[in-house]
């Protein structure tokens, strides 16, 4: 079997999920709620926000979720009447407070450097925004190494579905065998086996090794054990490099 494509979830595989995103939602709650403590306490236990720490917690919905998801709780909380304007508000909020903050897993510069080299299509799938990811992606200096940044709102639904990954197959000729997804998630997970392609677990983002093996091909530590990895699946070859 030849791998030709690696697709990358982005928070908790790429970035790291906490550094990344527990400040953007304290400042999400703080400019939502202003000096309404009572308000900031029931937008907090929407998104599993533990307060006096400043952390999201493992149990949110916001992990492996979406800001449109987000936005429905919040709607009636807020009194906002217009779910699809509330959302695209909370995504520029979001997205700002995390491209502030954002922090890579390792050295994903130097990894991705290296898989380009053999030749391998990369990817992000993602359930952030296509903005938020491109931007994130931007400032760490990876945008220029993926054929393509696939998120929710692309067209092509969201995780734990597979349309992400078929619209990546499709758009670059790949056949699901000839693929694997690297995430953090059940969502992740789920979407690699539905889509039929290799699912590799990271124990980088909130699950465990131990609770990613039963649902993964493959569990490593980060993305950083990836090539390692590849060279030990039996059958493995990486696409030839170009010449």
């Amino acid at each position: 079997m030849t791998l030709r494509a690696l697709l990358f979830d982005k928070d908790g595989t790429l970035v790291d999920f906490a550094l990344t995103w527990n400040g953007a939602a304290a400042a999400v709650l703080a400019a939502l709620a202003g000096e309404d403590d009572a308000l900031h306490g029931r937008l907090a236990a929407v998104l599993h926000f533990d307060r006096q720490r400043a952390v999201i917690l493992p149990t949110s919905p916001f992990v492996g979720s979406t800001v449109d998801d987000i936005a429905v709780e919040f709607a009636p909380i807020l009194g906002a009447d217009d779910l699809a304007v509330l959302a695209r508000e909370l995504a520029v909020m979001f997205n700002a407070g995390a491209l502030a903050s954002v922090a890579p897993i390792g050295d994903p510069l130097g990894l991705l450097t290296s898989l380009k080299a053999e030749s391998y299509l990369l990817g992000i799938v993602t359930n952030d925004t296509e903005s938020g990811a491109r931007a994130q992606a931007e400032k760490l200096g990876l945008d220029h190494l993926f054929d393509a940044i696939i998120g929710y709102d692309s067209g092509h639904g969201r995780k734990p579905d597979p349309g992400q990954i078929h619209a990546f197959l499709d758009r670059f000729d790949v056949v699901p065998e000839e693929a694997a997804l690297i995430g953090d998630t059940m969502h992740d997970l789920d979407a690699a086996r539905a889509a039929g392609v290799v699912a590799i677990g990271v124990a980088s983002g909130y699950l465990s090794a131990e609770q990613m093996a039963p649902h993964a091909d493959h569990v490593i530590g980060s993305i950083m054990e990836l090539p390692a990895l590849l060279d030990t699946i039996p059958g493995v070859q990486a696409p030839m490099p170009s010449r």
